[in-house]
């Protein structure tokens, strides 16, 4: 089980991009445990400090905001990779919370599900020689999903933010801000035109983690 303390604001400044001005934030919290970590498991991950951008538009505090939990792709946001839908996913929640003239998506240091960056990349190869992404995970000693989402909460708390229309396809980050406090008054999907490089990506979300999908894959 993840957990955080000492979460605080470390910076905010003005953020003007492409779908409109934001205010750019940034939080850092200390971890009390990882739950992907494959050292001792009493001393794993502690006291690491881990951080998490902040996008703010408009008011957050009339109504439930547009809120979006993105893991960090690096692959995918800034490389463009079509092997998963990261990056349309990014695009489309900045969209969304422009056309809204209010919300907020928060950046979370998650790379691959949780596992890291380079871990990511070996579970790139298994997934060339046919595993899906989740065997993918499992065959690297890790969990189909390492990821928790206690940052995320803490961090809409310190904004003062108690409920949430939350943008998601994953019912675990429903669940998990629930859990921490946070009401979840509506999920709004996260779903994105399927492409052919990303369709056993989608599928393998839906059929083994749970993914509320639509689309017929």
């Amino acid at each position: 089980m993840m957990g955080f303390e000492s979460v605080k604001k470390i910076a905010e400044a003005d953020f003007p991009t492409r779908w409109g001005d934001f205010r750019i934030l940034g939080f850092e919290g200390r971890l009390t445990a990882r739950p992907c970590d494959q050292g001792p498991a009493d001393d794993a991950g502690k006291g690491e400090v881990e951080g998490l951008v902040a996008l703010l538009m408009g008011d957050i505090h009339s109504a439930p905001p547009l809120v979006r939990i993105h893991s960090q792709c690096l692959t995918g946001d800034v490389f463009g990779s079509l092997r998963c839908d990261c990056r349309l996913q990014l695009e489309l929640a900045l969209g969304k919370i422009a056309e809204a003239g209010a919300g907020i998506l928060l950046y979370e240091q998650q790379e691959g599900r949780g596992i890291g960056l380079m871990a990511k990349l070996k579970a790139y190869e298994l997934q060339d020689l046919g595993l899906d992404t989740v065997e993918a995970n499992v065959e690297l000693g890790f969990a189909a999903d390492c990821r928790e989402y206690e940052l995320p909460a803490e961090a809409l708390k310190l904004l003062g933010v108690t409920s949430v229309r939350l943008m998601t396809n994953n019912p675990e980050k429903v669940a998990a801000l629930e859990s921490a406090g946070i009401a979840v008054v509506e999920r709004v999907s996260a779903e994105v035109e399927p492409q052919e490089t990303f369709e056993r990506y989608l599928r393998t979300k839906r059929e083994k983690m749970g993914h509320i999908l639509e689309s017929s894959l």
